[in-house]
C-alpha cells in the first residue's frame, strides 16, 4: 500500500515538473550568476580599499554597521537563497514551501546580527 502511495506521488510530482534539467548547462549558468554576484563582493572591497566608493557607504552607519557591510549581507543572502533554490531543488517547490524555508532566513539572520551588535555596545559601554 505504502508503495503504491509513493509511486502515485511521485508520478505526480514528475507530471508537475516537466522541466527536468538535462545536461549540464544549468550548471554553468549558476555559475555564472554566482560568479557574478561574487565579483561585485570582490570589487566593493576592491573599490573601499582604494578610497573609490563614496564617503556615505563607509562612514555612515545604521543599525551599528556601515552601509557598505549591509550591502554585504544583502549580497550574500541572496547567494545563499539561489543555492538552496538550486542544489536543494527549492526551486521546484511551490511558492508558498519556498517561502517556508527562505523567509525565516532573511528575518532571523538581521535579527540575529542586530542582537549581536546591541549586546556588543552595551558590553563596550560598560
Amino acid at each position: 500500500m505504502g508503495l503504491c502511495i509513493y509511486i502515485l506521488l511521485l508520478s505526480l510530482k514528475r507530471k508537475k515538473m516537466g522541466n527536468i534539467k538535462k545536461g549540464n548547462w544549468w550548471i554553468w549558468k549558476v555559475f555564472w550568476i554566482l560568479l557574478g554576484i561574487t565579483a561585485v563582493e570582490v570589487l566593493l572591497g576592491i573599490f573601499k580599499v582604494e578610497g573609490i566608493l563614496p564617503v556615505a557607504l563607509i562612514q555612515n552607519k545604521i543599525l551599528g554597521l556601515e552601509w557598505l557591510t549591509h550591502i554585504f549581507l544583502i549580497l550574500t543572502l541572496i547567494k545563499a537563497a539561489y543555492i538552496v533554490m538550486i542544489f536543494m531543488h527549492l526551486g521546484d517547490e511551490t511558492s508558498g514551501f519556498k517561502w517556508t524555508i527562505l523567509l525565516p532566513a532573511f528575518v532571523l539572520v538581521p535579527y540575529l546580527i542586530f542582537i549581536i551588535l546591541a549586546e556588543v555596545a552595551h558590553f563596550t559601554t560598560l
